[in-house]
Parts: C-alpha cells; structure tokens; sequence
C-alpha cells in the first residue's frame, strides 16, 4: 500500500527564505501548496512541483482551500516594509490570526508553524517588531485549545542568494571604506540552514513551542567582525568606520520619511535604525531549536564567501 505524501500549506514561498525553504520542503517529501497574490515564476522554484492557490492572507476563501486538507500549514507572509505600525499590524498580526483562524477550521489536527522574527523579541524597539510580537500573540490565541500543534520560530538576521536586504553591505565592502553601524552583537543564520531548521520541525521533528534559530555561533559577532567577513567575501579588505548612533538614528528617520513622501516605504528607517542598534541579538542556549531537531551546517565565513560568489555570478555586485 502506497501512502500518500503529506501536505504542507505554505504562505511567504516567493519570499526570500521561501526560494530556499519550498525546495527544502519539497525534497523532504513534502507535497507543496502554495499561496500567492499571482502566479509563481521565480528560477529557484524552477523543477519543483507544486500547487498554488490565488489569493492572499485577507482572502477567507482563499485560505480555506490553501489549509484544507494539510497536514502541515507553515506561515513564512509578512510584511518587512510598511508606511505605519498600523500596516505593519494589518499585514503581520491580521494575516496571522486570519491564517490560523482558518487552519483551525478547516485543518483542525494539522501542524502550524508560524516563522516570526528575533525582533520579537524586543517589541518596544520598532514597529516592525511590535507587529511580529503582535503576530505571534495571535497564533497562540488561536491554538489555545491546541497548544500541542503550534511552533513559532524566530530566525535571526538570514542571508543568502536572492537576500536584497543584505546585498547593500556586500556592495559597501568592495569600497575602500565600510561603515560599521555600532556595537551590537548579532545571531545570523544562512538561507540553507533556516529553510533545513523549518523542514525539520515540519516533519518528525516537530515541538510545540517557541525556537530561535542561529548559525552554529549562537552567542552572536559583533557588527565590526560581520563587516570585515564581509569585506574578505568580496576580496577586499576596507578600513571599517563606526558610524555613532545619533547618525544611525538619524540617517533612519530621513529615510523613513523619504519613503513615507515617495509612497514606498524603505527597509531602513528610524525603528530599523534602533533594531541595529540593539546591543544584543545572541541566542542564548535556552532559546535555541534543539539541535537533535537541526545543526547549523553553514559558518560565516564560508556562507558569506558562498553568498558573494552567487552575487556576483547574478551580476548583483
């Protein structure tokens, strides 16, 4: 007797981490039905199977026939760039309770698993990170009666091939000169690994709970060292200047409101500014996705060197 494949719903798979989580997934054995506003086309989904399903997170109907039937709904939407926290909320915190809301009814003994952000973990630092908190506050309420089925998981920073929010600091270090934008100390996680860390937990290695996810230096590297790996990945070596934080703060806001003016809202902006300048994005031990569930495989010097090396074979840099 042939046993069918288990069904995995999956929002967020033309995002970054969904061009390296849909082919994880889909290689694990999962069977892919997707949720997207058009159709998908994208090269790194090039040879994959899948359904799709038109439609997007405030469309009921449209989420009922993505859930139904699933064995294992995993929710990677949400927005990173916004004009208010007021949209942020929409997107990431509505979109989530819509989605649960609709796993529950209409896949009440599947999986959930929600990817949120490390951010979350400091809601009061942007609106971003509110909205993410927010989100996952949302899912829980909606499994309170099913808390067995409910995963949140929080990625640190991801980079990566097809990664645009890393590619300005990829660019920066084949100057002469990088700025190095404080002190901090950041977890950081490769595409390859998050998407495997999620599979993972998608499948037989599914816990309730809430993870976080790090390369295999969880205890984080400072801002100075991201930027000097970076710079050796693009085969330079450029004097690093720390920029003070009121400069931070400030380039934050002006582009925020640049954006707010052009109706198109920038990644970098005054509450992106205080995320980066957050002393402390480490993943302490206790707040780690065990690693019986997934090791790391990918450290920072060879996934930068990697990332680098697509960058410039995709004539990005």
């Amino acid at each position: 007797m042939v046993t069918e494949a288990p069904l995995l719903a999956l929002t967020g798979g033309t995002g970054f981490l969904g061009l390296h989580l849909a082919p994880a997934l889909s290689r694990a054995g999962f069977r892919l039905r997707l949720l997207s506003r058009r159709p998908v086309e994208h090269p790194a989904l090039e040879g994959l199977t899948f359904e799709t399903v038109r439609g997007a997170l405030e469309d009921e109907a449209a989420l009922a026939a993505l859930v139904r039937g699933a064995d294992v709904v995993v929710h990677g939407a949400g927005l990173i760039k916004a004009r208010s926290r007021a949209e942020f909320l929409r997107g990431n915190r509505d979109g989530t309770a819509a989605l649960a809301r609709a796993a529950r009814l209409h896949a009440a003994g599947a999986r959930f698993i929600f990817i949120s952000s490390l951010a979350a973990r400091e809601p009061g630092l942007s609106p971003y990170a509110f909205s993410k908190r927010a989100a996952e506050e949302a899912a829980r309420a909606a499994y309170a009666q099913a808390p067995d089925q409910l995963a949140i998981v929080r990625p640190p920073a991801i980079y990566g091939p097809w990664d645009r929010e890393s590619l300005a600091m990829f660019k920066a270090a084949k100057g002469r000169i990088a700025p190095v934008l404080g002190d901090s100390k950041v977890a950081v996680i490769h595409a390859d690994d998050a998407a495997g860390a999620i599979t993972a937990l998608a499948g037989a290695g599914f816990r309730p709970g809430c993870f976080a996810l790090a390369d295999a230096q969880a205890q984080g590297y400072t801002l100075r060292f991201v930027a000097m790996q970076a710079g050796a990945a693009m085969g330079g070596a450029p004097r690093l200047v720390k920029l003070p934080a009121s400069l931070v703060l400030a380039a934050g806001a002006l582009s925020g409101a640049a954006g707010w003016l052009r109706g198109a809202p920038p990644i970098f902006t005054l509450g992106k500014a205080r995320e980066i300048l957050h002393p402390d994005w480490s993943v302490p031990a206790q707040e780690l996705l065990p690693r019986e569930i997934y090791a790391p495989r990918i450290g920072l010097a060879e996934g930068f060197a990697q990332t680098a090396a697509w960058y410039r074979q995709a004539g990005w840099v």
